[in-house]
């Protein structure tokens, strides 16, 4: 018996939807395995930058900026100030660059709060130069670039977290510039363990969404 032209349609539609489903389903697992190796690549990257400690002899140390509380260094800014600090005492640069503007409604930047505290801390103010609007690692980049080539700069010595070193380097190798990276020990909250899985997921995300946007500017 012939099958009827309405029965022949509603197999070739069936077909169609099949092939589709099976297309879909390939690319979708395709883009998974492509996102695991990207992740597992940048994680590798990350951690080995997070252990790896450059500290030499340069002509200025740079500590990114992070959080402060009404002219006080938090913890995370804290913990870089006084690994400067003693990067600066063992007479790995002549002069510290501390970074960070200021959030809408503080009193204080955070270049000023760690200008302040390094200077609290026996470091003469000419010494010290307060970078007080980048409000980015990228915009915080950009203005040591800046202040490098202003002052005579040539080797530059960056101070910040173990998991935050990768991306500060990329950015500066984006511009054509290696820099020396010293990550300062890692932070242990109370119960004695390390946030290190919140930050390097915070690092992931963030250096992927500055290559994609470098990519998309292009």
């Amino acid at each position: 018996m012939i099958g009827s032209p309405l029965k022949h349609a509603r197999g070739n539609h069936s077909g169609i939807q099949r092939v589709l489903l099976v297309l879909l389903a390939a690319v979708l697992l395709a883009l998974a395995i492509a996102l695991a190796l990207w992740f597992h690549w940048l994680y590798l990257q990350i951690d080995r930058a997070a252990h790896t400690d450059e500290a030499a002899h340069a002509d200025l140390i740079c500590v990114f900026g992070a959080a402060e509380y009404n002219g006080r260094p938090s913890r995370v800014l804290r913990a870089r100030l006084e690994h400067a600090l003693d990067l600066y005492r063992r007479g790995m640069a002549p002069v510290i660059l501390t970074l960070g503007g200021s959030a809408p409604g503080d009193l204080y930047s955070e270049g000023e709060v760690g200008a302040s505290f390094l200077h609290a801390n026996g470091v003469p103010m000419s010494a010290i130069i307060a970078e007080t609007e980048s409000r980015t690692t990228e915009e915080s980049v950009q203005r040591v670039l800046a202040i490098a080539r202003k002052n005579g700069f040539r080797t530059i010595l960056v101070v910040s977290d173990p998991e935050h070193v990768f991306r500060i380097q990329s950015i500066f190798a984006a511009d054509g510039v290696r820099v020396l990276a010293s990550p300062h020990q890692p932070i242990r909250d109370d119960g004695g363990l390390e946030p290190e899985t919140r930050e390097i997921a915070h690092e992931m995300l963030a250096y992927t969404l500055w290559r994609a946007q470098r990519a998309l500017s292009r």
